[in-house]
């Protein structure tokens, strides 16, 4: 099959939302519906046993959030689907916002109960930003939410994007009966399923149809007809070029957990979501049809399988053909590395794989080669631009309480820290360890993971504070008197880069007015000049 056939039938994409929409919910069923599994485990639920596809972490299953992206690959409809599950939230908004990097579409997430919320607002503008084509599906109508036209103007209002409904909701809450779609004028009642299929789908084509009445009640079928009557009047008709520029969202309504509105969906996503797209870089754009391979690393994941103590980095290829055993040029280290267990995903689970095309996700074991951001070629030298990175802005002292185990801990925090979700500095003399993140709960996820992936106790002591500042100066001699002068504020990072931990921001204006001939950055790839 040739390349160009292997990139059309590509479909590359994540699901986005505020914590606790049903995000991960709608993986599930969406997986569900593809055929790559045959139940779908609830996330948050005591009944049924079993736990979400894509929360494989102890962590995720025990607090039913997610905290790491997942990537999830299936067949539907002749089309390779590639899904990226990402934690909704905001202490974990790095990977997300990274994972966006690597899709060529979303699909937002909007709980019809609290509607638009603000991390659904800060992914948004992450979209515009990239002009990704976003497609809105409401969720959570079997609960007693709010007007689907209210939260449709809110969605136009809060996220500044055009929608055009391609589903209707019959009714909500308790009397939620199904979903009627605008774009194929069909009828779909589902039975209330968490964890199946329903076996049986009323189909009728004709909104005006009697049959409509008989099945839903003439009230419901008349306020739906209002409805439909109502969207061709008010909203602009559905245009599949204006959706891929990222300029109108189309809207879709249903409950994932009973598997209401998920296959209209699902069916039109293969249908109008773009084929993989190709990348910025440095130099040049990057088309997905180029003969040459070329992929970047947007996560790293240790211990995706702890009984194996395995360290994974996340690729997304972005053009040519990826091939197992084949020698690929490392533009960061300027060397070339050759793999021979690259694997594609059903979260956990790992397939090798021998070949891979444009929008795939691959995953490479690595014994610490990689860096998020790190691009592989067959020969050129470039950077994918637009890879975000992020200082932290909570910063705690690690305290090992365990000494028998100082191995395992620092093994644990260099590894977890290496995915991307919070850095690591260190300070001598003592061999201080201080671990950076933008919010709480990460140090909770690193601390269980130490526990129970690495066999290491430790606690996270706070210390005074605020921001990271990588140093850089053409005078050594001012920085090393700096340095010097300064060395109750100093550390390295893990690549020992020096860097100023200041107390408040005040004390870091007062630094730069004093030292003029050092440079203050907020990132070690002093991409971001503090001003």
């Amino acid at each position: 099959m040739s390349q160009a056939i292997e990139i059309e039938k590509r479909r590359t994409f994540g699901i986005i939302s505020h914590p606790d929409a049903g995000k991960t919910t709608l993986t599930e069923k969406l997986l569900l519906f593809g055929g790559a599994i045959q139940v779908a485990g609830a996330v948050k639920s005591n009944k049924i046993k079993k736990t979400a596809t894509s929360d494989f972490m102890e962590i995720e299953k025990q607090r039913g959030i997610s905290v790491a992206t997942s990537v999830m690959t299936f067949e539907y409809r002749d089309k390779l689907i590639n899904i990226l599950d990402t934690p909704g939230h905001k202490d974990f908004a790095e990977d997300t916002y990274r994972t966006l990097t690597a899709v060529d579409s979303v699909i937002m997430v909007v709980d019809s109960v609290k509607g638009v919320e603000e991390q659904t607002r800060r992914l948004m503008e992450v979209c515009a930003m990239r002009k990704t084509p976003v497609i809105v599906f409401i969720n959570k109508l079997d609960r007693e939410g709010r007007d689907p036209f209210d939260l449709l103007d809110e969605i136009e209002k809060e996220l500044k994007i055009r929608v055009r409904p391609l589903s209707l909701p019959i009714n909500r809450g308790s009397l939620f009966k199904g979903v009627y779609n605008l774009h194929k004028k069909y009828l779909n009642l589902f039975k209330p399923s968490t964890t199946k299929i329903a076996d049986e789908l009323l189909q009728i084509t004709d909104i005006n149809d009697a049959e409509l009445d008989k099945q839903v009640g003439e009230k419901d079928a008349a306020q739906l007809r209002e409805d439909a009557e109502t969207v061709e009047i008010v909203y602009d008709n559905f245009d599949v070029n204006e959706y891929l520029k990222g300029n109108l969202a189309p809207v879709f309504f249903g409950s994932a957990v009973n598997n209401f509105g998920v296959q209209e969906l699902l069916d039109t996503f293969v249908e109008i979501a773009p084929a993989p797209r190709g990348r910025e870089t440095d130099i040049r754009f990057v088309q997905p049809d180029e003969k040459k391979m070329t992929g970047f690393i947007f996560k790293i994941h240790a211990n995706l399988d702890p009984k194996h103590r395995d360290r994974i980095a996340f690729m997304r290829i972005v053009s040519g053909k990826f091939e197992r055993h084949t020698y690929y040029h490392h533009v960061r280290l300027n060397k070339n590395f050759r793999f021979s267990t690259p694997v594609t995903f059903m979260a956990q689970s790992k397939n090798i794989v021998d070949v891979a095309y444009p929008g795939d996700v691959v995953g490479l074991y690595d014994t610490g080669n990689f860096k998020i951001g790190d691009v592989l070629t067959e020969g050129e030298n470039f950077q994918i631009k637009g890879i975000p990175s992020f200082s932290p802005e909570i910063f705690k002292e690690l305290i090992n309480t365990d000494p028998m185990k100082s191995k395992q801990l620092e093994k644990g925090i260099t590894q977890l820290t290496d995915e991307g979700v919070a850095q690591l500095f260190t300070q001598q003399p003592g061999n201080r360890k201080f671990v950076g993140t933008v919010g709480e709960l990460q140090f909770e996820v690193i601390q269980y993971r130490l526990q129970h992936e690495y066999g290491a106790s430790c606690r996270f002591q706070p210390i005074s504070m605020t921001r990271a500042c990588w140093l850089r100066s053409n005078n050594p001699q001012k920085l090393e008197d700096f340095v010097r002068f300064k060395s109750a504020n100093i550390v390295q990072d893990k690549d020992g880069h020096t860097v100023y931990l200041a107390p408040s921001d005040w004390f870091l204006k007062m630094e730069r007015d004093n030292n003029p001939d050092i440079e203050f950055h907020f990132d070690s790839e002093f991409k971001t000049e503090v001003v």
